[in-house]
């Protein structure tokens, strides 16, 4: 009987452990079937959904939220207050929702829902909708949501809309309604007011009727190609016009957490297939400036997309399609809405930073409301990187930057130093200004990056990014998660610079505070000037031209990086943070020395350099 009891504790005690370690990555798992019928005259569709939603997390589900996110396109919406008494206002929002006629809103009506064939009551409060569950789902049950709506397409103001500044008819994102993301920090019915994006994992199968003269591009693949035609079927012939008034595009996706499409009637479709064997399709509205950069743009994205793939992870889906349309550029899965009167160089740099979204936005997917910075940054990082490869490789007019993030470190310093950052922890949208969500989520988190290479070294660093990658594509990382990696990749301990770099807005500042000679010995005294601890990089030149490069590991690192690509270091005794001194003592050659820099690859965000050199006066 005690050896019954003892197996049942031991079980108990496995489980305790075991089960809140495997629970951590369960994710939501939704299935969307939709169909809608749409009036290019009025702008209004009639829809019905069918969604089908796993519940993999070990809780009961009691409600569901859905997001309506055309509401917020309406007078006296949190969107158009938000965009009204921010003070620097979204120029492309300003107080023109609060102008919007009836005609000219945006709105999603939801007339009927029904849990498992049952009508269930449901609320609307703004851009969100609630149901109560007469059937709560269990965990690893299921449950079949059934959607009657209907909505109006608002007239171009942000991201989504209809009659765009250079007149393209429908960019169709936040189109349905979709339901809210549940994970282990529960269900995130965040009202829309302009920011970011989450959502669950799942399968789409969209079906679009719309006027017979439209060209449509769409997240997923058209599964009746030969019968549109328009660049889509293997023959590239465009169809006889048919009698019917509208057309059938249908499209599926599997395993993205949303989907978007755009259609025009006057959209010229353009293909390739790419050296990695992914299509890509590009549509937009020929003009003078259009036909003149977007011919030239399949073969540089082609280029673009074998950098990516080599050097951020493989893209994983079959295709990518870059559009005309939206108000700037803006992401979704397998898809990009651009505009598209740009110069080449322009056009180029929108089309890579959009992609790259797919790496950090389609693909791994962080919760972009709290993490805003790990889609924004990482993408934007990437997109340097690539577009100085485009230029290294002559692919690209441009000069060929040595030191890529110079001009962005230097920035946010500035930034920083005028008191306007804010921790990048703040939720996306409950920064004060929209300056310091800009910079924080696209300078700050860029950044991020080298400040992190400069501390683990870069062969780490590049193993480590492809690592973050496979190990958390399709999971809705944290910045735990990719920290760990690193961590794991590096063998450093690193969550003090995750700690610092996210939490707070302090940079660190190192200084060269004396130089002396204490018999054959010289003496280089450091100084930690700044709040945040790094590990230190410094280059001696003698008279005779000898170098020497060193690092000075912080102790809370437990680990030092070892030699850099072209770069050989010297592993100097590690720098507690709480002193505010080293002394570093080297052995005197045959040389003096000459100059004393910190920091000679400029990665660390020192937010004075002014102190990092010092070298022997002239006499």
């Amino acid at each position: 009987m005690q050896l019954v009891k003892n197996i049942f504790i031991a079980i108990g005690v496995l489980l305790f452990y075991v089960l809140p370690i495997q629970a951590q990555y369960w994710q939501q798992e939704v299935d969307y079937k939709m169909t809608i019928d749409m009036d290019v005259q009025t702008n209004r569709f009639d829809g019905s959904q069918r969604l089908t939603l796993k519940n993999n997390s070990p809780d009961t589900l009691y409600r569901v939220f859905y997001h309506l996110y055309f509401n917020a396109f309406q007078p006296g919406s949190m969107m158009d207050v938000r965009a009204r008494t921010l003070p620097d206002t979204d120029r492309r929002v300003g107080d023109r929702i609060s102008k919007l006629l009836p005609h000219e809103i945006g709105y999603q009506h939801v007339h009927k829902l029904q849990q498992d064939g049952q009508d269930i009551p449901f609320h609307i409060e703004g851009t969100i909708l609630e149901a109560t569950l007469d059937r709560p789902i269990l965990p690893g049950k299921s449950s079949v949501f059934e959607m009657q709506f209907d909505a109006q397409v608002p007239l171009q103001i942000r991201r989504s809309g209809r009659d765009n500044a250079e007149k393209i008819r429908l960019s169709m994102s936040q189109w349905y309604p979709k339901m809210c993301a549940y994970d282990r920090l529960g269900w995130h019915p965040e009202p829309y007011v302009g920011r970011e994006f989450y959502g669950n994992w799942g399968d789409f199968d969209v079906e679009i009727y719309i006027d017979r003269n439209y060209i449509l591009g769409a997240t997923g693949s058209l599964v009746n190609a030969e019968e549109i035609g328009y660049g889509y079927s293997s023959r590239q012939k465009k169809p006889k016009k048919k009698k019917k008034k509208k057309t059938l595009w249908h499209f599926k996706a599997k395993n993205v957490h949303d989907f978007a499409w755009a259609a025009d009637p006057d959209y010229v479709h353009r293909v390739i297939k790419t050296e990695s064997g992914t299509t890509l399709h590009f549509l937009y509205q020929p003009d003078t400036i259009t036909e003149k950069y977007w011919p030239q743009l399949p073969a540089i994205m082609d280029k673009a997309l074998s950098y990516a793939n080599k050097n951020f992870g493989v893209y994983p889906y079959d295709h990518y399609t870059f559009i005309q349309g939206g108000d700037g550029g803006i992401e979704y899965p397998m898809i990009t809405l651009i505009t598209g009167r740009r110069s080449l160089r322009s056009l180029v740099g929108v089309s890579v930073h959009e992609m790259m979204h797919s790496w950090y936005q389609g693909v791994l997917a962080t919760n972009e409301s709290l993490y805003a910075w790990m889609d924004e940054g990482f993408a934007s990082y990437a997109t340097d990187r690539t577009m100085n490869y485009l230029r290294c490789s002559g692919i690209l007019e441009g000069d060929c930057l040595d030191n890529i993030f110079a001009e962005s470190i230097n920035g946010y310093i500035r930034f920083n130093q005028a008191g306007r950052a804010e921790p990048l922890n703040t939720h996306a949208d409950h920064f004060t200004t929209n300056a310091a969500y800009g910079v924080g989520s696209y300078v700050t988190g860029k950044i991020f990056l080298p400040q992190l290479e400069y501390i683990v070294g870069r062969p780490a660093f590049d193993l480590g990014m492809l690592r973050y990658f496979e190990e958390w594509k399709f999971k809705h990382p944290t910045d735990e998660d990719f920290i760990r990696v690193m961590e794991k990749t590096s063998g450093m301990q690193l969550d003090w610079y995750r700690q610092y770099w996210i939490n707070t807005t302090d940079l660190p500042d190192y200084a060269i505070d004396t130089v002396y000679q204490e018999g054959n010995t010289d003496v280089i005294v450091l100084a930690k000037l700044g709040r945040m601890p790094m590990p230190v990089d410094l280059f001696i030149k003698y008279q005779n031209g000898e170098i020497r490069q060193m690092t000075i590991p912080l102790r809370i690192m437990r680990g030092a990086k070892h030699k850099e690509y072209g770069r050989h270091y010297e592993i100097m005794k590690d720098w507690p943070w709480t002193h505010p001194f080293y002394d570093l003592k080297v052995q005197s050659g045959d040389s003096p020395i000459q100059a004393i820099m910190i920091d000679p690859s400029f990665r660390m965000v020192d937010k004075n350099r002014e102190n990092n050199f010092w070298e022997v006066k002239s006499e």
